[in-house]
């Protein structure tokens, strides 16, 4: 059973790999980073780790009485046995008792809305990704000289264009925002 235990500057590159395996089959696939966040920027940072490879990771900010899941991810030989809840539990007994609600947002992946509603988080919001891959048309699209117009791109629209943007182009997701409310504000009597 891996051990929950805070990020340490030595977990670095098994955390990295962790976070590319746990996205590769997701449609956040290619959201792949070189670096972890700024330390100072994460108010938790818990991994789990087996020996010394992490097999977990969950990051978490917060800002005033918002907290937000920066990442949480799961190696795929660890899933599902209950990490991410355990990972999520230990989090959550970390926060501030001044912190009143958590967030997170995913797109289109069944399994992780699943995770989230099934911990009593409900959807508050949701807009769209938009990936423009080198295949796809260049109508719309302008640059500055001496730049090419774009090879690549990603973009965000609302979401009462979704019908539209997925005529265009083939990836396009629904990014939710998932909030949980976990210390309730006192009712007034």
């Amino acid at each position: 059973m891996p051990t929950i235990r805070p990020y340490l500057p030595t977990d670095q590159t098994s955390w990295l790999r962790c976070r590319v395996l746990s996205f590769l089959n997701t449609c956040y696939y290619d959201d792949v980073r070189r670096t972890r966040p700024h330390e100072d920027d994460l108010v938790v940072s818990l991994v789990a780790a087996s020996g010394d490879e992490v097999v977990g990771l969950i990051d978490v900010t917060v800002d005033g009485s918002a907290a937000t899941i920066d990442c949480i991810a799961i190696h795929p030989d660890h899933q599902p046995h209950g990490l991410g809840a355990r990972l999520f539990e230990a989090a959550l007994a970390e926060l501030g008792s001044e912190v009143e609600t958590i967030d997170a947002w995913t797109r289109e992946d069944e399994a992780a809305n699943r995770w989230y509603r099934s911990r009593g988080f409900r959807e508050n919001s949701r807009y769209l990704h938009v990936y423009k891959d080198w295949d796809e048309s260049v109508d719309a699209f302008s640059t500055p000289e001496p730049l090419s117009t774009p090879v690549q791109a990603f973009m965000q629209a609302k979401i009462e264009h979704e019908a539209e943007l997925r005529t265009r182009f083939r990836r396009v997701y629904v990014c939710r925002q998932y909030l949980k409310i976990i210390c309730p504000e006192p009712s007034t009597p």
